[in-house]
């Protein structure tokens, strides 16, 4: 184990023999770190924390801290880290509530840029980018591979679906489809069409591509169709697509209602 002698670390606290700590850290109790895991300068976590393996925590992070939520009061929640995520500078996570999941978690393969938080009862995916000062209010779900671009601020309780992309700036106040490229704030928020870039690096064929377009002009350019009208049309003439059935899913699970105001050109 390679320890800064000026790192402050809690007798307590489990830490893989391969863990590499650096100056001026510091590690409560109650926190468990996974192998190959690197904690910068002046990062400091409390618990209950487990973070997994190959993570680069960078300097001035601040893991696990109590949740920003008036009614907490103490009670014993926690906060979870997949593996291999990098977690850069001044980046915040806290920990979940006991009147919401009790826990934070943030799954593999994420990259948090400067100065993101992520707060209480949240729940990150696995390959999501949140790029510099990107924030989410508590009890937020982010699916995999979504990309929130800086200073973009998702509210409390809301969606973010899977290869999303939320453009910089945005303030999302509703839920994101998956697949979609959404910008704005409040209710100046647009869908401007399917994140066709992010698809296709991601391996999609063009099939499900097309299928997700032509799916998209009926949900969100049919100015003729109510949205349930609209999503049996969808599921009845593309329901064969597995994109498709999701984001149908997505729009009948919402509780907070989806971004579907479409902007004026495709993207």
């Amino acid at each position: 184990m390679n320890i800064h002698p000026s790192a402050v670390i809690d007798p307590a606290a489990e830490l893989d023999s391969s863990v590499r700590v650096g100056p001026g850290a510091v590690i409560e109790k109650g926190v468990r770190i996974g192998a190959d895991t690197v904690i910068g300068p002046h990062a400091v976590i409390s618990g209950p924390t487990t973070i997994g393996i190959g993570n680069t925590i960078s300097p001035f992070v601040n893991l696990g801290a109590p949740p920003q939520d008036l009614h907490y009061h103490g009670e014993e929640t926690r906060l979870e880290i997949g593996d291999h995520n990098i977690i850069r500078e001044y980046v915040s996570l806290h920990r979940g509530t006991a009147s919401g999941r009790g826990v934070t978690s943030v799954g593999n393969h994420n990259m948090l840029m400067a100065y993101v938080h992520v707060a209480h009862d949240c729940q990150v995916g696995d390959h999501v980018i949140m790029a510099n000062a990107a924030t989410l209010g508590g009890h937020v779900t982010v699916e995999d591979r979504a990309t929130l671009g800086g200073m973009v601020a998702v509210h409390q309780f809301t969606r973010i679906g899977g290869y999303a992309y939320i453009g910089g700036m945005s303030g999302i106040s509703k839920d994101v489809p998956p697949y979609v490229i959404v910008a704005g704030i409040r209710n100046g928020m647009r869908v401007t069409g399917i994140n066709k870039v992010g698809l296709k690096r991601a391996g999609f064929d063009a099939e499900s591509i097309n299928m997700l377009s032509r799916a998209f002009k009926l949900l969100f350019r049919s100015s003729d169709l109510i949205l349930q009208d609209a999503l049996d049309k969808v599921e009845a003439e593309f329901g064969a697509c597995e994109q498709v059935q999701r984001m149908v899913k997505f729009f009948r699970e919402s509780k907070r209602g989806v971004v579907r105001t479409a902007g004026e050109d495709e993207l």
